[in-house]
């Protein structure tokens, strides 16, 4: 019994902290609010102030300070007028008129009948716990203190609509009202989980609820002031506050005040709660280190880009190839390099790390862990690099002559069109002497004069050297048979590289034979030759001979029929000379006539065009035919049965 206690006891803590791994294992995010950000953001807040919409000057005036008097003085006679004018509920524009009023330091009094009125409010039955959030809030703007008995009363019909409406604007309004309420309004506690259980998840890396950012962060802001305020845990997990925190950062776009202003609260409430929330481990610059001095640096900062209260105290890395997953260290330290610890580093060049990209898992204090990425360029050397002048047809040795990088050759080489370029360059790693594969390899040819270029790939051949072969009198085409001086510039790029570079090699000068009177020019300006349709040449016809034989074949069948009708006697007693006889008889004559003439010269679609209506014809005429064949019939079937009879 006691063994399957413990055994039972282990798997269940197993399970557990299998379960919380993955939650305690990350707590990171890839991004966070920056400078731009937060600046993009104040402009957002600087146009509010200056729009007609009440609710944007309020926001704005929240989060920037109006020091111009004019400006002040205007902009509070403008939300008197606006307030006047706005469709909102009255509750809800007589909060942002009271707030806007309070933050601009309006010396201008409100109106006392407008006061009064927002006095008892809460007196009267209110309807939503939306217009009670607004109520509560434009009271504690005025500096008004509600009485006990009051937030009593409030906190009763709280509870009752909360019975009714458990929506998510609902339960976000009420979990704020509750912060105001004190101790009156810890009954809403019991509803964060009914609000968090409904939030949506998406892709598995955000979590957001149905309404956008709004209703997002007024139900995150309500829950964990809720949470605060009455001694509760946090009202999500620290793997659901990073999916919060990820689509909170996604909305970081937002182009009005007051999605501005709810964004950067609801970033502040997460960051607010130590215990669970994510903060942000990223590179600093590009993510390329110089293989001469590699030195990975890290900010560690907050969700809104501050840094961490506590400091973070320790840092360690694992560095891995990603090529081949392979491990080039473990547990390297990070160590702080900042004053206010935002900034870490650590010098790789005891690892001498060979061009290419790396992978680093950070783990911060045993908690914060993540995955980033980096580069190590490498430098790339011209080991050697041979210019020559060969013919095309090797009748001849090869003229090579030796360039060294980043010199130029001072002899002009010529070539003309029996003759080819050749190119050889040999490019190695400058850390280890190894021959170098470089994504672009390219050799230019440019013409001052003409002020045109033409570029040309450098292969690799097996001993990884780069190799160019111009034929110059097959290449003629393509320098539009333009004879002259251009400049030879070798271009060597890569994205691994930190000294990509373009060298100019030497002068060569091209002689091309000129292009056929017959060749059309290789740009073409101004509109095409029209394209006509025509149909596939004809067959070539056989001999005579043939073609009177095959046709005395085909019409043999007809003339032993004519033979064996004459022998056997043709009855056309039936035959009748009216005229859909008569056209039945024409219209198929016309048939074999035009099938004879299509044998003989006729087109397919001239055949049809004439076919179509002597077919017509012809099946209207045999209809009739079979239609009275068919009566004359019945009549003397009839009038058989009547004579028998």
């Amino acid at each position: 019994m006691g063994f399957y206690f413990f055994t039972t006891t282990a798997l269940t803590l197993l399970c557990v902290l299998c379960a919380t791994a993955g939650t305690w294992s990350a707590r990171t995010v890839d991004s966070h609010l920056g400078p731009k950000d937060l600046t993009r953001l104040q402009k957002v807040f600087v146009d509010g102030l200056s729009s007609n919409d009440l609710q944007a000057i309020f926001f704005a005036s929240q989060n920037i300070e109006t020091t111009d008097v004019t400006t002040k003085e205007t902009l509070c006679k403008k939300i008197l007028t606006l307030h006047e004018e706005s469709k909102l509920n009255n509750f809800e524009k007589d909060y942002y008129l009271v707030g806007a009023n309070r933050n601009l330091r309006c010396s201008t009094k409100l109106p006392e009948t407008l006061l009064s009125k927002i006095y008892s409010s809460l007196d009267s039955q209110l309807s939503t716990t939306q217009e009670i959030y607004y109520r509560i809030v434009t009271h504690k703007a005025l500096g008004v203190q509600v009485s006990e008995a009051t937030q009593g009363k409030v906190a009763k019909r709280l509870q009752e609509l909360l019975k009714t409406d458990d929506s998510l604007s609902g339960l976000g309004y009420g979990f704020n009202v509750a912060l105001e309420l004190g101790p009156s309004g810890s009954f809403v506690a019991n509803r964060i989980e009914d609000a968090i259980i409904q939030a949506d998840e998406v892709d598995g890396k955000l979590l957001q609820f149905e309404g956008g950012l709004s209703i997002t962060a007024l139900i995150l802001n309500g829950a964990f002031g809720v949470a605060k305020t009455y001694n509760k845990p946090a009202p999500v997990t620290a793997e659901q506050a990073v999916k919060f925190a990820n689509y909170l950062l996604s909305r970081r776009s937002v182009q009005t005040s007051k999605g501005a202003h709810v964004l950067i609260e609801a970033l502040k409430t997460i960051s607010g709660n130590e215990k669970i929330s994510p903060i942000c481990i990223q590179l600093i610059g590009n993510g390329q280190l110089e293989a001469q001095s590699p030195t990975l640096n890290v900010a560690v900062v907050d969700l809104l880009g501050k840094p961490l209260s506590p400091a973070v105290q320790s840092i360690n890395a694992k560095i891995l190839v990603k090529k081949d997953n392979s491990v080039l260290a473990e547990k390297v330290q990070l160590a702080s390099k900042s004053s206010d610890k935002t900034t870490y580093g650590a010098d790789l060049s005891n690892l001498k790390p060979a061009r290419g990209i790396y992978q680093v898992e950070l783990n911060a204090n045993g908690v914060y862990t993540q995955k980033l990425q980096f580069k190590v360029l490498g430098r790339v050397k011209v080991q050697s690099l041979e210019l020559g002048i060969a013919e095309s047809d090797a009748s001849a040795a090869t003229r090579k002559q030796t360039v060294s990088f980043p010199s130029k050759l001072k002899d002009t080489l010529s070539a003309d069109s029996t003759q080819k370029l050749l190119l050889k360059a040999v490019l190695i790693d400058e850390s280890n002497n190894k021959p170098i594969t470089v994504h672009q390899a390219f050799v230019r040819l440019y013409n001052k004069e003409t002020d045109k270029e033409t570029i040309f790939v450098a292969e690799q051949d097996s001993s990884k050297a780069y190799k160019f072969d111009m034929d110059v009198g097959n290449q003629g085409k393509n320098f539009n048979y333009q004879s002259g001086v251009y400049n030879i510039y070798l271009t060597v790029g890569d994205a691994s590289l930190s000294n990509s570079f373009e060298w100019l090699l030497a002068d060569v000068q091209l002689k091309f034979n000129q292009a056929d009177k017959d060749t059309k020019p290789s740009t073409v300006r101004g509109p095409l030759p029209e394209i006509v349709h025509q149909f596939r040449v004809p067959d070539k016809r056989p001999p005579r001979i043939v073609s009177d034989i095959f046709t005395g074949l085909c019409i043999t069948p007809l003339v032993l029929l004519f033979v064996f009708w004459g022998k056997l006697g043709i009855n056309v007693s039936n035959l009748s000379l009216s005229p859909s006889t008569i056209g039945f008889h024409v219209g198929f004559g016309g048939i074999l006539a035009l099938f004879f003439v299509f044998w003989l010269q006729l087109n397919m679609f001239q055949t049809l065009r004439l076919l179509i209506p002597i077919a017509v014809f012809t099946f209207l005429c045999g209809n009739r035919v079979l239609r009275r064949l068919y009566a004359q019939r019945n009549s003397n079937i009839k009038h058989a049965a009547g004579t028998s009879s």
